[in-house]
């Protein structure tokens, strides 16, 4: 039977993952980039994997959903899935199969008996995911499998123990074998990453509420609040988004006034406090080699990177230089830094 992602957050007093950091050492960071208003509160983390060798006993449980039965539609394809179909765990509707390649096994329905979802459930058949996910479109191959590597490790890991797609992942990765990990990588990698975010300088956001998996969306009755420093990001149609998993629509993000030419200066010439971008990921910021792109991505997605680093949570092969880089980087400069990088349009 269909299930979602989502549940309700619980907090277990004491409780960590294995191979997180005690919550004791844990660094404070704060909530908006995981999906939060507020940053965790200590003893706060998602639930413990039931068997870690069951990827989605790491995920947060929820009751079966009966299918409505409804018949659902989206614009420029003559697909029709029900949501219970658009959610199937192992071979999730794909509304728009003209936009990518062929999908491996692996990415198009997991393997079901091992609960090892499909990799397009999350991450989109072109491969651009949602805000609380990981945009694998247009990497480069070495690096995803380098990631995967440092999710089985242990080197990879979520600053906010709330976050429990992370620990789903992290049970992904042991799991796979090398051969699905080279198929999902190379099949993500062939697709060329394209915007998927718009930019907006405002005093102001929609007001929004938390869901269950990490996702902000707005509220029935509407309004604005004040923004302060944060990034609030968000569905840009948040129906087809969060009811139909549309991987045509993308996301807005609301930041502070003033952060996408602040932005600009920290990353082109490193404001005195860090490094230039261009150094390491190319001039144009799509990528040099095995590093990958980091232009045009979601604001939620790049900021966590930034803060998992500097955090200590994400320490792979890949990040020796990067924590040098973020060292000296407060919360004003993340916010700025992938407010600019989001505005990028990708070449």
């Amino acid at each position: 039977m269909n299930r979602y992602v989502g549940a309700s957050i619980l907090a277990l007093a004491g409780m960590t993952i294995a191979g997180a950091v005690p919550t004791a050492q844990r660094p404070s960071v704060p909530g908006w980039p995981y999906g939060y208003f507020m940053p965790a509160a200590p003893g706060q983390a998602a639930p413990l994997c039931v068997d870690p060798r069951k990827p989605l006993s790491c995920a947060r449980p929820a009751a079966p959903v009966p299918d409505d039965g409804i018949v659902r539609t989206l614009p420029e394809t003559t697909r029709k899935f029900t949501r219970n179909q658009v959610f199937f765990d192992y071979g999730p509707g794909d509304w728009y199969p003209g936009d990518h390649p062929a999908m491996p096994e692996i990415v198009a329905r997991g393997r079901e008996q091992d609960t090892l979802r499909a990799c397009s459930l999350c991450h989109y058949p072109n491969g651009k995911g949602k805000m609380e996910n990981g945009h694998v479109a247009g990497l480069p191959e070495g690096y995803i499998l380098q990631q995967l590597a440092d999710f089985k490790s242990g080197r990879r890991r979520s600053a906010d123990p709330r976050k429990a797609n992370t620990n789903e992942m992290i049970a992904i990765a042991k799991l796979l074998t090398d051969e699905e990990a080279k198929a999902a990588a190379s099949y993500f990698a062939s697709m060329k990453w394209t915007p998927w975010v718009e930019v907006i300088e405002s005093d102001t956001n929609p007001k929004v509420r938390e869901t269950e998996n990490g996702l902000f969306l707005p509220l029935d009755g509407g309004g604005t609040e004040p923004l302060g420093q944060r990034i609030i990001e968000m569905p840009k149609n948040p129906e087809r988004t969060n009811v139909l998993r549309d991987p045509h629509s993308g996301f807005v993000a609301y930041v502070p006034k003033g952060s996408i030419a602040k932005g600009e200066a920290l990353v082109t010439t490193g404001g005195g406090k860090t490094t230039q971008c261009a150094i390491c990921h190319g001039d144009d910021l799509n990528g040099l080699g095995n590093v990958p792109g980091i232009v045009g991505r979601t604001t939620s997605y790049t900021a966590r990177q930034l803060y998992d680093i500097k955090a200590g949570t994400r320490n792979g092969a890949d990040t020796p230089l990067m924590t040098k880089v973020v060292a000296r980087l407060n919360d004003a400069d993340i916010i700025a830094i992938t407010a600019y990088l989001a505005s990028r349009n990708p070449q």
